[in-house]
C-alpha cells in the first residue's frame, strides 16, 4: 500500500515530498523514459530531483509508492465541459443502426443557452473532478455549445475557472437561427471574437462536411490569430477534408480527430510538426473506423490521445479508458499509448512543463494501484488510480 509520512509536523512554502519505493515510473520524458525502481522529490510544486529510490535525498514529507507504478497526470488537450442537457436518446438511436452526423450540436445549444451560469458551471465541476479522480490533471476546455456572443463569451469565463486551457469554438456549427453561414461567420471573426479572446488561450473551428468549409475555417482561425490566439482545428472525422492541410498550413498546434487522412494529409502533419491528436471515445461512441494511428506514428507525427468528453458523440471522461481503446482498437503499444495521454497531450498544448516528469516541470503525477502502466490496457475499466498529485499537493 502507498503511504505518507511527514518527518515533522510543520507546514508551508518550501517544502518537499519525496516519493520513493516507486517499482516503475514512467516520465514522459524521451531522454530518460522509465525507471525502475525509482524516486522523485517535488519542492515548491515542481519535480526537483529524480533518480534511483536508494539515492533519494531526504524530504521533509515521504510517500511510500510500496512498488506501484508512477506516471504523470494525464493531459486531455480536446474536451467540451461547458453544456447543458441530455442526449441519451440520441446515442440509443445511433447505436440502433442511424448515423452519427454534426447536427446533433444543436440540441445541446439549445439547452446550453436555456441553462443559467450555476448549472454550466456545476455540470463542468462534476466532470472536471470525474477527470481528476482517474488521472487527468491538465485538462482543455473549449466552448461551442452557446454559438451566441453572450453564450459563447460566459461558456470561456465559466471554463477559465477550471483550466488555463480554454479554447473559442464559436465555429463549431451553424446555428439554425443564423441568416447564413457566412452571416455566422462574420459574427465569430468579429464581435463574438472580441467579446471571447479575453478568456482564451486557442481557437478552433470545426472544419467537416455540415459545419465550416476550408475557406470559412481559414477566415476564422487567421482571426482569431490576428486577436493572439493559437490554432487548433476539428480536422478530417467525418470524412477526407481539408482540415489536416489546413492545420498544417496555418502552424496549428494539433489537427483533431484525424479518422480519414490521405497520405497527402500525413505528410503534411509531420512536415508541420502539427500533433495529431486521436480521440478513439468518438469512434467508440459512435461505431465509426478508428484513425490510423500506425500510419501517423510511422510518418514521425507526434500523436496524442484525448478523451473529446462531449455530451453527443463521447461522453467519456477517462483518459484510462482512451488508453486501452488506444491500445486495442488503434495498435498502439502500451507505451506508445501512456506517452500519447502524456507527453502527446502536453506537445498539442504547446506544454513542456506538464505530461513529463523531470526537474523543473510541474509536480503532477499519478500513482496507480498497479505495477506497470501496462495494466491501463489490461485491465480496461478497472479503477486503477491510487492517488493523483498536483503540482506537489495530493488531490485524490
Amino acid at each position: 500500500m502507498a503511504g505518507t509520512e511527514r518527518v515533522d509536523g510543520t507546514a508551508g512554502e518550501g517544502r518537499s515530498t519525496l516519493f520513493h519505493r516507486i517499482g516503475l515510473l514512467y516520465t514522459g520524458d524521451p531522454d530518460r523514459e522509465e525507471i525502475t525502481d525509482a524516486a522523485l522529490v517535488v519542492e515548491d510544486g515542481r519535480v526537483a530531483w529524480i533518480g534511483a529510490s536508494g539515492e533519494a535525498p531526504a524530504a521533509d514529507e515521504r510517500v511510500d509508492a510500496g512498488g506501484r507504478c508512477v506516471v504523470p497526470g494525464f493531459v486531455d488537450s480536446h474536451a467540451h465541459l461547458v453544456f447543458a442537457g441530455d442526449r441519451t436518446a440520441e446515442f440509443a438511436a445511433r447505436m440502433s443502426g442511424e448515423r452519427y452526423t454534426a447536427g446533433g450540436i444543436r440540441t445541446t445549444v439549445a439547452a446550453t443557452r436555456a441553462a443559467t451560469d450555476a448549472t454550466l458551471a456545476g455540470r463542468a465541476a462534476a466532470l472536471v473532478a470525474e477527470m481528476l479522480a482517474q488521472g487527468t490533471t491538465t485538462v482543455e476546455i473549449k466552448s461551442g455549445y452557446g454559438l451566441t456572443v453572450d453564450d459563447e463569451r460566459r461558456s470561456l469565463e465559466i471554463a477559465r475557472r477550471f483550466t488555463a486551457e480554454t479554447t473559442f469554438l464559436g465555429a463549431h456549427v451553424v446555428p439554425p437561427d443564423a441568416p447564413s453561414a457566412d452571416d455566422y461567420v462574420r459574427v465569430v471573426t468579429g464581435e463574438m471574437l472580441a467579446a471571447c479572446a479575453p478568456y482564451a488561450r486557442w481557437v478552433d473551428v470545426f472544419c467537416e462536411r455540415g459545419a465550416f468549409d476550408a475557406e470559412q475555417s481559414r477566415e476564422i482561425l487567421l482571426a482569431g490569430m490576428k486577436s493572439g490566439l493559437l490554432p487548433r482545428v476539428h480536422a478530417n472525422q467525418l470524412g477526407e477534408g481539408p482540415g489536416a492541410r489546413l492545420a498544417a498550413e496555418v502552424g496549428a498546434a494539433s489537427a483533431d480527430h484525424c479518422t480519414h487522412l490521405t497520405a497527402g494529409d500525413v505528410d503534411a502533419l509531420a512536415a508541420a510538426g502539427v500533433v495529431a491528436t486521436l480521440l478513439p471515445g468518438a469512434e467508440f461512441s459512435t461505431r465509426s473506423p478508428y484513425p490510423d494511428a500506425r500510419r501517423l506514428l510511422a510518418a514521425g507525427v507526434t500523436v496524442a490521445l484525448a478523451t473529446d468528453c462531449n455530451p453527443g458523440s463521447s461522453f467519456t471522461s477517462s483518459m484510462p479508458f482512451c488508453v486501452a481503446l488506444a491500445v486495442r482498437e488503434m495498435r498502439m503499444t502500451p507505451l506508445e499509448a501512456v506517452r500519447a495521454a502524456t507527453y502527446g497531450g502536453a506537445r498539442a498544448l504547446r506544454r513542456d512543463d506538464v505530461g513529463v516528469l523531470r526537474t523543473g516541470a510541474a509536480g503532477d503525477l499519478v500513482i496507480m494501484d498497479a505495477p506497470s502502466y501496462v495494466h491501463l490496457a489490461y485491465r480496461p475499466g478497472v479503477p486503477l488510480v491510487a492517488q493523483v498529485w498536483k503540482e506537489g499537493r495530493r488531490l485524490v
